[in-house]
């Protein structure tokens, strides 16, 4: 055999003029978060919890997801020669396994999240075609597909150019926010806000705590993407602009996600907002201005989920090439063009994007339940990434030459590692076993990477760990089947 590459480490170097400034990588980390589900948030929340639990729900995200901002950056630092973010360190931290079922689910986070936001879009263009209904019509996924195939091939240009264009949608995305954060300031009425303001009046919300719990897969669904930066570590121009694009970015998107949120209740009751159809951000606007602010919030929508498919369509295939780099996923995922494009990554993406579109189709699956299937994909990625940082303060490993950051870095990796604990907890049975379903079938790949190097393919840990997943996933088979699981 011949040498390994280290863990992460990048095998071909891009050419400098290649690399990705530090506007690019904020673009990357603030188009992957804001998608379509700042839009639907005064829908998606209020179907879930009171103003009251909101706020706590809001303080628990946004102290959480600060947190793995914090650990992004950290581990950015300091752990330089690992590309690639949340699947390099669980590796590193880990083994093998559990740094392929990092790279696997969140891969399949990416792609299932795509498929969510074509309903969206096709949902959203619905408003002004009704032919595309909720975006699971036929016509919705001809259209779909044809917009997939558009981008597959405009990436295939070259990431640059792909992260250039993001650039400008990223910032044209932000009009229509900010006309609407400025005209739902002016219209807030404190009374609306205040009404049952913990939700004792409907009793389908259950308790507080159970709305703060019901609400958080939303919450943490608007910030995924967070670690675009990180992804993309091995293009970066340089290694310190990839926790500061990461801390900026979620900063600037968690004051948006908030606004958005609390104006919205403080122009229509709870029972209001949970009755509107997605995107509600048109219907609170036009409540508030009239028909126009429908059309401004419908057409901000389109231009926000064009952008942020091109990001994920990016983040799908680097992850894929990322983990193939250094023997994690099979060798043909490292393929790239002339232009420097994980080609076989991204044709497989983008092919399982376009099967879940006509499975929508027959299966009727809304953006909701597509929503939380790929928020439950996540966790374990991020679960990881937090927890390496833990490991890294504990055994002192990186702070030899600066021993005090060592005790605020520990602290704030313990915050993220309960947080993403809560994640678990909040995401509930049903989506944990989905997830089990979905991460099996990958050790067919994992094995298929190991057999070309030559080594076993689990550790007795791994194997534990593995039969645990498959139990998993023949429940969860098993629960479709009966009908007592659904998508």
């Amino acid at each position: 055999m011949g040498k390994q590459a280290e863990p992460g480490k990048q095998t071909q170097v891009a050419a400098s003029s290649d690399k990705l400034k530090v506007g690019a990588l904020i673009a990357l980390v603030v188009g992957s978060m804001v998608g379509g589900g700042i839009f639907s948030l005064p829908q998606n929340i209020a179907a879930s919890a009171s103003a009251g639990a909101t706020l706590i729900g809001w303080l628990i995200t946004g102290v959480g997801m600060l947190m793995l901002a914090f650990v992004f950056q950290t581990l950015a630092n300091r752990k330089p020669k690992l590309d690639g973010g949340v699947y390099a360190y669980a590796k590193a931290g880990f083994g093998d396994y559990m740094g392929f079922s990092s790279a696997w689910g969140y891969w399949i986070s990416a792609w299932i999240g795509n498929v969510s936001y074509m309903v969206l879009l096709f949902s959203t263009l619905g408003f002004f075609f009704p032919m595309f209904g909720e975006g699971n019509t036929l016509p919705a996924i001809i259209c779909a597909s044809l917009l997939l195939w558009f981008l597959h091939f405009l990436v295939l240009r070259g990431i640059k150019e792909a992260a250039f264009i993001n650039t400008l949608t990223t910032i044209a995305k932000m009009v229509p926010l900010a006309l609407f954060i400025v005209i739902c300031a002016i219209a807030f009425k404190l009374d609306v806000f205040t009404t049952d303001f913990w939700g004792a009046g409907n009793s389908d919300l259950g308790t507080v705590m159970n709305q703060v719990r019901n609400m958080m897969l939303v919450t943490v669904w608007v910030f995924i993407g967070i670690e675009g930066a990180s992804i993309f570590s091995a293009r970066a121009e340089k290694r310190s602009d990839v926790g500061k694009a990461t801390v900026v970015g979620f900063v600037g998107v968690l004051l948006l996600l908030v606004l958005v949120n609390v104006l919205s209740q403080g122009i229509l009751a709870q029972a209001q907002l949970s009755g509107l159809k997605n995107p509600s951000m048109a219907g609170v606007l036009e409540s508030v201005v009239g028909h126009w602010g429908a059309v401004l919030i419908s057409v901000g929508l389109i231009v926000s989920l064009a952008g942020a498919l091109l990001s994920w369509t990016l983040l799908c295939a680097e992850i894929l090439f990322a983990s193939a780099r250094d023997h994690t996923m099979p060798e043909f995922l490292r393929k790239e063009n002339a232009n420097q494009v994980p080609v076989n990554a991204l044709w497989l993406s983008n092919g399982l994007i376009q099967l879940f579109l006509i499975i929508t189709l027959f299966n009727s699956s809304t953006y909701l339940s597509l929503l939380y299937l790929a928020t439950s994909m996540i966790l374990v990625p991020y679960f990881w990434s937090a927890a390496y940082a833990l490991l890294l303060a504990w055994r002192h490993e990186t702070y030899e030459q600066a021993p005090g950051e060592r005790g605020k870095d520990l602290l704030i990796a313990l915050i993220a590692v309960l947080y993403a604990v809560w994640l678990v907890y909040a995401a509930g049975v049903q989506y944990l076993l989905l997830s089990a379903l979905l991460y099996a079938p990958g050790a067919i790949l994992f094995a298929k990477a190991k057999r070309e190097l030559g080594q076993p393919v689990f550790t007795s840990v791994e194997k534990v760990i593995f039969l645990v997943v498959l139990i998993g996933a023949l429940i969860a088979g098993y629960g479709l089947y009966s009908g007592f699981l659904s998508l």
